[in-house]
């Protein structure tokens, strides 16, 4: 879509959807949500809903559906063993992907939890550009190992470089020639890398990592569950594809992969998931999984009227209006704060804006949790429920020490088509005060500390009294009542 032009004033992205439906919002007192932090243990994954004004913690299963997805629900074919609402949905990633071989999954993370539970072995190294959370884990889980290998300007914080997420095809000559290829279980490439920052992978890096794997033998994995937004990417910032539509683009992508993962709650704005596997033995191999840990081959523990909504989904991406705003809307709000002083990630990405936390909060020791802090300093200045992407996210080194991730950022999520811009600049202006009061925010320990995926459910308190003299700031400012 090409950007809306303004005549009288400098232009700003444009919702290009009318709302029919709404949800009536509250925005809690100040002092409120200073109790609501307590009682969740300064983890806003422990939040109540009703508790939040702004919900930006995930992108994942909080999209709003179109009409033409709620309307597509009421075809489904609620069928046990051979629902044609899974035939339907099969046939249309075939038409995008070039892939006829699909399991059905609940979500991303039992994809991953399929495929690594029938390829990872005890010693086994799984290459990556970048891990996610649940990615990492299924692999570690089953003994194996992960190698992380970006390249370097990825990491770099501030940057123009417009695909951050590309993977370093010299790390991976290296990687091989240390692991020796027989004991790599595979390559998984993640289109738009969730924890640097929803940056996108080009179609170049792709062809020529996917080539480079495929001549030492290793078998290739796209998690694709943030492709929407990366194809937005490939098709306005790389050259050779500006010509060519979403549709060749996603074909072209397919064509490149053994196997192709995909979270549903991303990728098709529907609850659900699903593995699409090249061939047709190693499918045949995997097949059993789905029945023993997901459901029937034909829904995979999904609801059958939500997969119906993620074909139109799917569709949708295909339209460059539909996935256009939501980057646009990130850029607007990371631009401003660029502008503003405030340290954030640059360029871009998708998924959401992220905040450079290591930078703003300096005085906050890494094992403290500086994200982690920001994270709920946000929720009192504001009601606004980000996340936490560092080192609270890691999970410890074998001897309990920190493993201190290589960044330290919050994540603002943003749903695709819930927020409205006004919205988006209340955001805005809560961050910058809080930008302008770091220096009142401390830090967090933890005071209840699961094992795996500590930032989900544990609980946390804070280092001093530092919630109750930013609330009393942010009180004096705006009063008691927002």
């Amino acid at each position: 879509m090409p950007e809306i032009k303004f005549y009288a004033r400098p232009a700003v992205p444009i919702e290009m959807h009318k709302v029919k439906i709404v949800q009536k919002l509250s925005l809690l007192p100040a002092r409120e949500r200073l109790k609501s932090m307590y009682e969740a243990g300064f983890n806003t994954f422990r939040l109540h809903n009703s508790d939040i004004f702004m919900d930006m913690l995930t992108d994942s299963g909080v999209n709003a559906m179109s009409d033409n997805m709620q309307s597509a629900m009421l075809r489904a074919d609620d069928a046990y063993a051979g629902s044609e609402t899974f035939y339907r949905m099969q046939k249309k990633l075939e038409e995008l992907f070039g892939i006829s071989n699909l399991l059905p999954a609940h979500q991303g993370r039992a994809c991953e939890h399929i495929i690594a539970e029938h390829l990872v072995k005890n010693g086994n190294c799984v290459i990556m550009n970048y891990h996610f959370t649940t990615s990492k884990a299924h692999v570690t889980r089953l003994g194996g190992h992960v190698e992380e290998l970006v390249r370097d300007e990825g990491l770099i914080p501030k940057s123009q470089n417009p695909f951050k997420g590309n993977i370093d095809l010299d790390k991976v000559r290296a990687c091989v020639e240390k692991e020796g290829a027989e004991n790599i279980a595979y390559m998984r490439m993640e289109a738009g890398t969730n924890l640097i920052g929803g940056q996108p992978v080009s179609y170049e890096n792709m062809k020529a990592a996917t080539e480079l794997a495929k001549s030492y033998g290793i078998l290739t994995v796209l998690d694709a569950s943030l492709l929407q937004d990366n194809l937005y990417f490939i098709k306005t910032r790389e050259e050779s594809m500006k010509d060519k539509s979403l549709r060749e683009i996603i074909r072209m992508i397919g064509d490149l992969y053994d196997i192709v993962y995909f979270s549903g709650r991303k990728f098709g704005f529907g609850r659900g998931g699903g593995i699409l596997i090249r061939d047709e033995k190693l499918f045949h191999d995997m097949e059993d999984l789905i029945p023993m840990f997901e459901g029937f081959l034909t829904y995979g523990g999904m609801s059958v009227k939500e997969m119906e909504a993620m074909i139109v989904g799917f569709e949708e991406t295909m339209d460059l209006d539909v996935i256009s705003q939501s980057p646009q809307f990130i850029r607007h709000a990371v631009n401003t704060l660029d502008e503003m002083g405030v340290p954030v990630i640059t360029p871009a990405g998708g998924l959401g804006a992220h905040i450079n936390a290591r930078e703003i909060l300096t005085h906050i020791p890494a094992e403290e949790y500086p994200a982690g802090a920001f994270v709920a300093a946000l929720y009192l200045c504001g009601g606004i429920r980000s996340m936490e992407r560092g080192t609270m996210s890691e999970e410890r080194n074998l001897d309990g020490s920190e493993h201190i991730s290589s960044v330290e950022m919050v994540r603002l999520a943003f749903p695709r088509r819930v927020f409205t811009l006004s919205q988006i600049e209340f955001v805005i202006d809560r961050v910058k005060w809080l930008y302008d009061h770091r220096h009142l925010v401390g830090g967090l320990r933890f005071t209840h500390e699961p094992k795996t995926m500590r930032f989900f459910t544990g609980k946390l308190e804070p280092t001093s009294d530092w919630p109750e003299k930013l609330v009393e700031a942010y009180v004096a400012d705006f009063g008691d009542d927002q």
